[in-house]
């Protein structure tokens, strides 16, 4: 499987904070807000990830993470040259995606909880269809909404109803078989001009392959598209990493955990940034 980072956003929700610069580059506590999803890839075991950038924006995403292998990844680039909504990036990516299944996550979605790094191992097993995952909130209205079976089965998703049939929402995180890019490109534009990924999901649950992985009541979540939800996540991440000793979106971690590097390449890594907290924490992992 192979990984998408969904990046190319002018990030208009947070002007003018980002007028000069890229949202995904943004800091959330003491990393760039893009470390958080590609921690998510990573999480799931995959090493080959694409990065979507703004049109003529690539340059300060390479510059940032270059080409993974000092992570045991492999970053590629492309631009969408037209914002065109969330499905495009299996047509921007059709090339990269290739014969292989895809999974989706949105460069300014984190995902943090107990068992999350299991519940992608399921979602990575699944062979055949779609999955989603369903995040428990008070008032759904605002949200896509899924309607979940006793088996895990989507039966229903709607878009931001008055009337929810369910408290779970789906965030920006989506597993996919390879016939993600043919759907995607039967996808006809919303009211709005976009491609919904709602469109895409439909159409899985349609042939009935839309499965709900349910996140625990203890999980977070937080779209980071508002000054208020980046304030909310860079306090949820610096009292985890301060009060739980754990380190949240740490790509080096992940990579040495997962075996992706071992500890000589952590090390150079934390000797560079040794000045720096997140350094000194590289540090105490390698020791």
């Amino acid at each position: 499987m192979k990984g998408i980072v969904l990046a190319g956003g002018k990030g208009t929700r947070l002007y003018p904070i980002t007028k000069p610069c890229y949202k995904p580059l943004l800091p959330v506590y003491d990393k760039p807000m893009i470390y958080y999803p590609i921690a998510t890839l990573m999480m799931a075991g995959i090493r080959e990830i694409l990065i979507i950038t703004p049109p003529d924006g690539t340059a300060p995403f390479r510059q940032l993470l270059g080409d993974g292998s000092a992570l045991g990844v492999r970053f590629s680039y492309k631009e969408q040259t037209v914002q065109r909504g969330i499905a495009d990036a299996f047509l921007v990516g059709e090339e990269f995606i290739g014969d292989d299944s895809i999974c989706l996550v949105l460069g300014d979605n984190i995902f943090d909880g107990p068992g999350f790094e299991i519940d992608l191992g399921k979602a990575v097993e699944t062979a055949n269809g779609a999955t989603v995952f369903g995040y428990y909130v008070e008032d759904p209205r605002p949200f896509g909404v899924v309607e979940i079976d006793a088996h895990g089965k989507a039966v229903s998703i709607e878009e931001k109803p008055s009337d929810p049939k369910s408290h779970y929402i789906i965030p920006g995180l989506y597993f996919y078989d390879n016939r993600v890019v043919q759907i995607a490109k039967t996808v006809q534009p919303s009211a709005r001009g976009e491609l919904e990924i709602t469109s895409v999901n439909n159409a899985y649950l349609k042939l009935g392959e839309l499965s709900v992985i349910k996140l625990g009541t203890r999980f977070c979540w937080y779209d980071t598209g508002t000054a208020e939800s980046m304030f909310q996540a860079s306090e949820a991440v610096r009292d985890i990493q301060h009060k739980q000793h754990r380190l949240v979106g740490c790509l080096e971690a992940i990579a040495y955990r997962k075996g992706f590097i071992d500890r000589v390449q952590l090390l150079e890594t934390a000797e560079s940034l040794k000045m720096t907290e997140y350094g000194r924490a590289l540090l105490r992992l390698a020791e």
